[in-house]
Parts: structure tokens; sequence; C-alpha cells
């Protein structure tokens, strides 16, 4: 999943890039669907409409791993069209060759940072929704600054929901959940979908990954939080 990552000039970033080997299968899909799926900064700002060929709803995912579950409530929701970010070649290589092999075609994919992506690619009040599940805790205290959901990002994501849209996150760490609750409970424009100070049952769109499973084994709790654009 993104993460942080600290720059000279501390700017705010979505992830820790992280290397690793890419399978036959995944660099072949990023060298022949790449036209297909992939999205970069160059092509500015998108129109869904045209990206999609139809004026269905859009769900954006910032960190979606190896793609299991955004490819799982993509096939489950086939009128919603569904943009994913995620830095990790891999994982972006798995789901579109994934993706490809199931012929599932609502899904399209950045391997950029999220933040950029934001900033150049999403046109202000265009989305349905917002998700950002597991994101790196940034355990330490003083490493907590690195966390993505501060004060700032929350008012970028907002911008770029439409009013009644809503913003997805999830998260094993406690200390993030209630940072998170704290962080967006502060933030202008939004509501806590489950009310005040409260955390919301996980929706049934949300599949639970295979990270969460082993997780509950060892006895990890998962929260979830879901906060509206009110204005």
């Amino acid at each position: 999943m993104m993460n942080e990552m600290d720059q000279p000039q501390r700017r705010l970033r979505s992830f820790v890039r992280r290397q690793g080997r890419m399978t036959e299968g995944q660099s072949r899909a990023m060298e022949t669907l790449w036209q297909d799926y992939g999205l970069d900064l160059r092509q500015g700002l998108l129109n869904s409409t045209e990206l999609f060929g139809n004026d269905g709803p859009v769900i954006l995912e910032i960190g979606f791993g190896d793609g299991v579950s955004l490819l799982q409530m993509a096939q489950a929701a086939a009128d919603s069209n569904f943009i994913g970010i995620e830095v990790h070649r891999p994982g972006v290589g798995k789901l579109i060759n994934d993706a490809h092999h199931a012929g599932v075609t609502n899904i399209r994919v950045f391997c950029e940072d999220a933040i950029d992506v934001l900033q150049q690619c999403i046109a202000d009040n265009s989305l349905d929704g917002v998700q950002l599940f597991f994101p790196d805790p940034w355990h330490k205290k003083r490493h907590n600054k690195r966390r993505i959901v501060q004060a700032e990002f929350a008012q970028l994501v907002r911008t770029k929901l439409k009013v009644g849209g809503y913003f997805h996150m999830a998260t094993d760490w406690e200390p993030y959940a209630e940072h998170m609750l704290a962080v967006m409970s502060a933030a202008d424009g939004y509501e806590n979908q489950a009310g005040a100070g409260q955390y919301s049952p996980k929706p049934d769109y949300r599949p639970v990954t295979k990270f969460e499973r082993r997780g509950e084994r060892l006895g990890h709790g998962v929260w979830d939080l879901v906060f509206i654009k009110s204005s």
C-alpha cells in the first residue's frame, strides 16, 4: 500500500517508493496492456466520460497494493468506474494482467504519487468516492507527520469529491484510526456517516483482504471511517 515519504522540502507525498521483482506476466502486462489500462500525469485533467465511455460513478482508490480487492470491487459494480493509484510496479502489473484476463474494462490505473495525480489529473467535484485502505500507519510517534491522512490532504480530497461523495478509510492500527478520526472530525465540509466520534461498520462493497484475514487471526482489529462531503 502507499504511504508517505519525506522530501527535503517535506512536501506531502502519498508513498514510499518500493522496488520489487516483477514476474514475466506482470512485465508483459505493463508493456502490452498499459495502453488499455494505464494513465499518466502528462494526460492532464481526466474526462471520465471520455475515458470510460459512460457517465457512471467514479471511485478513486489510493494504494491498491496487488489490486485483488480493487478488481473485486470493479467486478461487483460494473456500472461504476474505478481509478487506482499505486507506485509499486509489480502490483500495477498484476492488476492490469488480472483485469485483462477477467475481461474487466471499468478500471484505469496510475503508477504515480497520489498527491500529484489528485492535483494534476482529477477535476474538482468529479469523484463519487475516494478509498484509502490500510495505508502505512507510521507507528513511531516521531513519524506520525508522515501519515497521509492530515488536514491538508483531507481538504485536497474534499475538493475532488462531489457533494455527497464519500472518503472511506480503513486501518488495522488503532492509534492511526484515532488519528484519522480526529483529523476528519476537525475537517471543514465533511460529515461522519456513522455519527460524530464513531467508526463505521465495514461497508459490503469493501472486500476482506488476505492481509486483513491474517490480521484477524492474530487478533487485530480493523477500523473503517466513512466521511461524506457536505459542502
